[in-house]
């Protein structure tokens, strides 16, 4: 057996140990160190990449910056902005038809701009939204499928953890790829919107009415958001400015929200243990997923299997639209199947070289930034598309008596929507890339 087809042969393998609920990161490192003793003949090989491989994946300055974007999550949760978020929605939507399901994926996209985990998002906001939508009368299945779809906006809208691990993987510019992927969700913003309008129209008995608040309700609700604000401004408007890395900015925004998390109360010496204990613990779980891609990665190139595919898809003249086509198609599936940073670290060393070698007209630079968010949005559907959606399950496990069914046929509204806008940005690259000098 050739090493290329061992490479191949890795692929169904590792599905087996992941659908035998071996976590994917041990599954990925298994694969990876015995695939290195196989194709260089010597165990010892093996070995010695257990070494170099530790060393050179965990001393990356760049990978610091997950740790802090977690961090100023749990601040931001304990300084009660998610709340915060919320009311402000709440007041200028919530009287609409629908406007209570549309103030909570507002609060998620407020929410994903300090946090960048979906999970942490869709969590958080469900135990704010979840008990208004109920308070009002949204039916269950409408209202986790709209939390649920909500927290994928945490991943998109600038800062993205996902987003930092893919800059990692391709070499890319880290402020460029958060530039790019602002108003795509913003774009998904408003198409979830657009889903609700028609949800509440087509099944008009899912949702209640809420009296519209006094104007000075509003504003109040408005200026408690000003935190928010803030965090968000000088974290992603320093990135962009270039007054600090985005490491840095990950160390301010942390900072900001603890500070604000202290001055309101939510932040004390057992609070501020736990936040520690949390974010090392997800920290821990990341980056054995990032350990264990990078020994899966090494043995495929040692294999030489992404090498010989994008040959192979040169050699045979397909169509650049086609073959980005199968790949997204590919990630729809497979999102279903497991989480959106276990998806990218193990098929972005895979795919990307298959693109990069392809004519879309572009530089290599716009092309990989374009392609991440591409990535990047089909990954997300993926965490909402049944059976096996993630956030779907997070979701459901806070209104253990809205059946699973019922979730399902709500959020076949928001993937629609989602299906759109990938289309969208897949036929006008411009509106991903418009804004990257």
């Amino acid at each position: 057996m050739s090493d290329f087809q061992t490479g191949l042969l890795s692929f169904p393998v590792l599905m087996v140990l992941i659908f035998l609920r071996i976590p994917i990161g041990l599954a990925m490192f298994i694969v990876g160190l015995v695939g290195v003793a196989i194709v260089t003949g010597n165990p010892n090989m093996a070995l010695i990449r257990l070494k170099s491989e530790t060393y050179s994946t965990f001393s990356s300055y760049s990978l610091s910056i997950v740790p802090m974007f977690l961090l100023m999550g749990y601040f931001a949760t304990l300084g009660g902005m998610s709340t915060a978020l919320f009311k402000a929605a709440e007041g200028m939507l919530g009287h609409r038809r629908g406007g209570v399901a549309m103030a909570a994926i507002g609060a998620c996209a407020g929410f994903g701009a300090i946090c960048g985990s979906s999970l942490a998002t869709a969590a958080t906001m469900g135990r704010v939204a979840l008990p208004e939508l109920k308070r009002y009368g949204y039916a269950g299945g409408f209202s986790t499928a709209t939390l649920a779809a909500g927290g994928t906006l945490g991943i998109l809208i600038p800062p993205s953890v996902v987003l930092v691990i893919y800059a990692i993987l391709t070499e890319q510019n880290i402020a460029k790829l958060f530039l790019a992927a602002f108003v795509p969700g913003l774009l998904a913003t408003f198409g979830y919107f657009v889903a609700i309008s028609i949800y509440v129209r087509v099944h008009p008995d899912s949702a209640g009415t809420k009296p519209p608040a006094p104007m000075a309700d509003r504003i109040r609700a408005l200026i408690d958001v000003w935190p928010v604000l803030l965090v968000f401004g000088l974290v992603v408007g320093g990135i962009y400015l270039g007054w600090f890395t985005p490491t840095e900015g990950a160390a301010v925004g942390a900072l900001g929200t603890g500070v604000i998390a202290l001055l309101n109360g939510g932040l004390t010496w057992s609070t501020l243990m736990d936040s520690f204990y949390v974010t090392g613990r997800s920290t821990a779980m990341v980056f054995f997923i990032v350990l264990g891609a990078a020994f899966y990665n090494g043995f495929l190139a040692l294999s030489q299997v992404p090498q010989q595919m994008s040959e192979y898809v040169v050699s045979q003249g397909f169509s650049p639209w086609l073959v980005l086509s199968i790949i997204l198609i590919f990630y729809l599936i497979f999102g279903c199947l497991m989480d959106s940073l276990s998806m990218i670290l193990l098929t972005v060393p895979i795919f990307f070289p298959v693109v990069s070698v392809l004519d879309f007209g572009m530089s290599p630079e716009h092309l990989a930034i374009w392609f991440g968010i591409l990535v990047l949005i089909v990954v997300e559907v993926g965490l909402i598309t049944p059976p096996v959606g993630m956030n779907l399950f997070i979701i459901n496990t806070m209104d253990p008596r809205t059946p699973i069914v019922e979730t399902y046929k709500a959020v076949f509204y928001f993937v629609a929507t989602d299906i759109v806008r990938v289309v969208i940005l897949v036929l006008f690259p411009a509106i991903t890339l418009f804004l990257i000098p």
